[in-house]
């Protein structure tokens, strides 16, 4: 059997296995694609059309190994491989921290904040950095800017400070064990925030993948909002006048306006939406 004849096989089991994707692909092909070639040792990015060439047999039993992990445990392929990517970057990961898949990841990569950002900024913070990937992104992307990245979990933070060490940014970004913003220092030019905003029903409802996540990452109370809201009343006393927060609130735009029926936003456009990220000022914070 070929790679290619592994990966349409490997499709179709996980398609019948009902597996739930999300956290990482969104379809049954592209998670076969990502499982096949991290089994076989080659790269993620590997043009699968070329791979004609039949596998071993061990490499073949090594391939069903792990296909069948992942649709008997329904554990996250991310999981199971200590890996997953995000604009194009590569991110150690394990059941302590959430699976990157931020959409600020996209706004990030695109230069949306840009224009927001004044010449001279020198500060950003990444709230509920998780395994740093934010933190790791808007280093990279800001050559300039230091960034503090801060999370509640402890376990968390030790993935963030592999993956820190993982792109040689020792010394651009701190990573520090805060409840909310309580350990945050200064002012920033920029803060980032992709936080616990998935509301009780939803989680109620989240398939069984999402459930090996940390739900302290996930949950937001009743209407998603919990964290947002002292997050939000908190956030202009660490911006700078010409501050930013870029906040990512997923599906819940209508808890979000109900929360904060006046607040003045910018949507940034991103791959699931216009309304999915969203940038708010200083000064609209404090109006």
């Amino acid at each position: 059997m070929t790679p290619v004849e592994l990966i349409h096989h490997c499709s179709q089991a996980l398609t019948q296995a009902g597996v739930a994707y999300g956290q990482g692909t969104l379809n049954a092909e592209d998670e076969a694609a990502w499982l096949v070639l991290w089994a076989l040792k080659l790269p993620l990015d590997t043009d699968t059309s070329t791979l004609n060439s039949p596998v071993s047999e061990a490499e073949y039993e090594t391939v069903l190994a792990l296909l069948r992990k992942r649709t008997d445990t329904r554990q996250p392929l991310a999981y199971l491989t200590g890996e997953a990517w995000l604009q194009g970057v590569s991110f150690h990961v394990d059941e302590r921290c959430l699976i990157p898949r931020s959409l600020i990841a996209e706004v990030i990569a695109h230069g949306s904040i840009d224009p927001w950002l004044h010449p001279d900024s020198q500060r950003a913070l990444d709230m509920c950095t998780g395994g740093g990937s934010l933190a790791v992104l808007v280093a990279l992307a800001y050559p300039t800017l230091h960034v503090d990245a801060l999370d509640i979990s402890a376990d968390a933070l030790a993935v963030a400070d592999i993956n820190i060490e993982r792109h040689g940014l020792q010394d651009r970004i701190t990573a520090c064990l805060s409840d909310g913003l309580m350990q945050a220092k200064g002012v920033y030019d920029l803060i980032v925030c992709n936080p616990p905003y998935v509301n009780a029903q939803s989680m109620s409802d989240l398939p069984n993948e999402f459930l090996h996540e940390p739900a302290l990452a996930l949950a937001g109370g009743n209407d998603g909002m919990a964290f947002i809201q002292g997050l939000l009343k908190a956030a202009p006393q660490y911006m700078t006048n010409d501050g930013v927060l870029v906040l990512e609130i997923g599906h819940e735009i209508d808890h979000f306006h109900t929360a904060f029926p006046s607040l003045d936003v910018t949507y940034l456009s991103t791959s699931a939406g216009d309304e999915q990220v969203l940038l708010i000022t200083k000064q609209a914070l404090l109006s």
